[in-house]
């Protein structure tokens, strides 16, 4: 089961929401 989860981008150190909806699909792709 994926949570939304805050993360932070390491190339500029903004912060972002990576939803649970973009886990999943990107968990399909690879």
């Amino acid at each position: 089961m994926y949570t939304d989860k805050t993360l932070v981008c390491k190339d500029c150190g903004n912060e972002f929401v990576f939803t649970a909806g973009e886990q999943e699909f990107y968990a399909e792709k690879g």
